[in-house]
Parts: structure tokens; sequence; C-alpha cells
């Protein structure tokens, strides 16, 4: 996959997309889906990227924000800052 067939979404545009019926969700019998050898063909492997540990300190008002939203709330505090880092940068090519 090259960057110019990647597309990148936000948490509220997919819940926008799945409202206007965009996004399936996965059914029960996805295991059973056949892909072809072309799908494997062009598939590629991406890793992740390293993270790296800090130590934060934050308001206990945010923090406490992203702990009521369940498990997962630094990677949820990651991304949040993951798209403001993003839309610096798209900013900066717009601009």
């Amino acid at each position: 996959m090259t960057k110019e067939n990647m597309k990148h979404y936000s948490l509220s545009q997919l819940r926008e997309m799945k409202n206007r019926g965009e996004i399936a969700t996965p059914r029960e019998n996805a295991d059973e889906i056949e892909l072809g050898d072309e799908f494997w063909q062009n598939a590629q492997i991406i890793m992740p990227e390293n993270k790296a540990s800090i130590h934060l300190r934050v308001d206990k008002k945010v923090l406490d924000f992203f702990k009521s939203q369940g498990k997962g709330h630094l990677t949820r505090m990651n991304s949040v800052l993951r798209a403001y880092v993003e839309a610096k940068e798209n900013a900066k090519i717009a601009g």
C-alpha cells in the first residue's frame, strides 16, 4: 500500500460514515470470506510505529474525562495528540 491510496479518518468521521451506512459492521461469517489471490499479491505488511514511554502530567479533569470513556484511555489520549499533530502538519502543507 502506498501513501497515495492510504486514507486516514478520525473516530468522529468513522462514526459519521457508519451512521450514513458507508461502513458495514463485521459479518458473523467474516472468517469464511475468501480473499482471492489478487488480494494477497498486493497485500503488504505494515509494522506499527514504536511508541516512546514518557511521564506526562495532565490536569485531573483531562485524565478523568478520558478514563470515564472506559478502558484504553491512554490509547485515546495518544490518538487525540496524533490528530493534533497531523492537523498541524496538514496546515503547513496547505498553507
